[in-house]
């Protein structure tokens, strides 16, 4: 038993750090209350270790689905959540639950680092298969180990982390939700240079 839980360490140090980014990064605009000019936020993309996770990130971002969504979740200096698409309507009783409808399988490889970016997901005892939700993702502001094995990281912000942490710390009301109006102005695909790699 002991030498299984030693392999299935090694592994899941070995996945973590063999990750690689893809082709590709996602180009977040975030409208600010008051600010005419949308701020810039670098998403990179692990292709290779979550695929479906990415191809349907991607397939939402060709469909505009995030443009006008706003942060629905903000824990100061920790952790921001969007991707809702009953955010578009401000605060109600059902954010934080709405999606497009479908489920992704898990692809829980990729430790919770400093910037990773997850997909949100219902618990386990309604989803014990840890299926993420169809939209709906978060930003680690700081490095949250306690979530590793339990959600799909699926990518790493590589420019703008600044920015998500000044949202974290937005007023909220108490259900944790942003009080400013806070939204995606627009997601898009850009190649990946080299520039963008993180230090």
């Amino acid at each position: 038993m002991k030498f299984s839980a030693l392999l299935l360490a090694i592994f899941w140090t070995a996945t973590c750090t063999a990750a690689t980014l893809g082709p590709e990064v996602a180009i977040m605009q975030i409208k600010f209350p008051k600010e005419k000019q949308p701020r810039e936020v670098v998403i990179g993309l692990y292709d290779e270790s979550t695929p479906a996770t990415v191809a349907n990130f991607k397939s939402l971002i060709n469909q505009k689905f995030y443009n006008g969504l706003r942060f629905h979740r903000a824990f100061p200096g920790s952790l921001i959540q969007t991707g809702d698409p009953s955010s578009r309507w401000g605060q109600t009783d059902k954010i934080g639950t709405g999606g497009p409808g479908f489920t992704i399988p898990a692809e829980i490889r990729l430790k919770h680092n400093k910037g990773a970016i997850a997909m949100a997901r219902l618990p386990e005892k309604i989803n014990p298969a840890k299926h993420s939700n169809g939209s709906q993702f978060y930003v680690c502001i700081e490095a949250l180990p306690k979530l590793d094995g339990q959600y799909t990281v699926f990518g790493t912000i590589l420019a703008g982390l600044d920015v998500l942490d000044e949202i974290s710390k937005a007023p909220t009301n108490s259900n944790d939700f942003p009080l400013p109006k806070i939204t995606i102005k627009s997601i898009v695909l850009a190649p990946r240079t080299p520039a963008a790699d993180p230090r």
